[in-house]
């Protein structure tokens, strides 16, 4: 579920940025009282993901409009398939339009692409594919609720969700036990130490400082086999680093317990999707 607070602030953002100066084309070839229905329909195989964002945007705009969800969040669907009706005034259908679909377009093709991630894990795989921070501004929240839809799993939604310690923060401290150290004294005892390490003499200090995971940042398959070897039984295992889909089901055999993937959400491509409108006879 999308928080209702930052589902609606997040739509309310993008009508303003879209309706601030009205809709010039609709309100000069449209009656005031013609009614419509819409249907949004996928052009393409995807992973449906939206339902809510799709309702919420027409309702926002005119409450007396008729929402109905064809099909759930995370339905795998072919071509043709309806997705979502929207039914009522046709001016109020035409002003939601673009809005509704760039939101559904964008949340269906990071559900799509998430699950073609999750499907490359061998059978019977324990390792978790995850998101990272690498998501749009202000639609983090949308954007991870897509991930699940996927399938995966979310990394830490913020800042302050957890300690992720990176190579600029143990420069900035003087060195993995030094950064190890300083969190294990500041941090609330909730929270695990997570350490990304590039080598694996880092992956060596970060262990002997009692890290409770730890990230392998662009290993190379000899150094993280050797890595996943001196961990095993001392901290959680991460892999990242330009991970693609054709090195899943490798990195689920090794038994890497967590793969995060920045392409999740940073550069996946929008769902084709269209709302067809048709006119309701008077």
């Amino acid at each position: 579920m999308i928080p209702s607070v930052v589902l609606r602030e997040a739509i309310e953002r993008a009508l303003l940025e879209d309706l601030a100066g009205g809709d010039l084309t609709t309100e000069a070839t449209v009656d005031e009282d013609t009614r419509a229905v819409g249907r949004a329909v996928a052009q393409a195989p995807l992973v449906a993901c939206g339902a809510d964002v799709f309702a919420a945007v027409f309702v926002t705009l005119d409450p007396s409009l008729r929402v109905e969800r064809l099909v759930d969040d995370g339905a795998e669907v072919e071509a043709g398939t309806g997705l979502w009706v929207v039914e009522g005034a046709a001016r109020s259908i035409l002003l939601g339009e673009r809005t509704a679909l760039n939101f559904v377009q964008r949340l269906s093709g990071i559900a799509t692409q998430t699950r073609r991630y999750v499907a490359a894990l061998p059978p019977g795989s324990r390792t978790r594919i995850t998101d990272t921070r690498k998501t749009t501004p202000g639609l983090r929240a949308l954007e991870r609720y897509a991930v699940r839809c996927g399938g995966a799993h979310n990394h830490r939604d913020a800042l302050g969700a957890g300690v992720l310690i990176k190579d600029n923060h143990i420069e900035a401290a003087g060195g993995v036990a030094a950064a190890v150290a300083r969190a294990r004294a500041r941090a609330p005892h909730t929270a695990r130490v997570e350490i990304e390490v590039e080598s694996l003499p880092m992956l060596d200090a970060a262990l002997a400082a009692g890290a409770d995971v730890v990230m392998l940042d662009n290993f190379a398959p000899d150094a993280l086999r050797a890595a996943l070897e001196r961990a095993r039984g001392r901290a959680l295992v991460e892999v990242s680093g330009r991970v693609t889909l054709e090195r899943i089901g490798e990195l689920g055999a090794l038994g890497v317990d967590v793969v995060s993937v920045g392409a999740l959400t940073h550069s996946v491509p929008a769902s084709d999707i269209a709302l067809d409108v048709t006119r309701l006879a008077e």
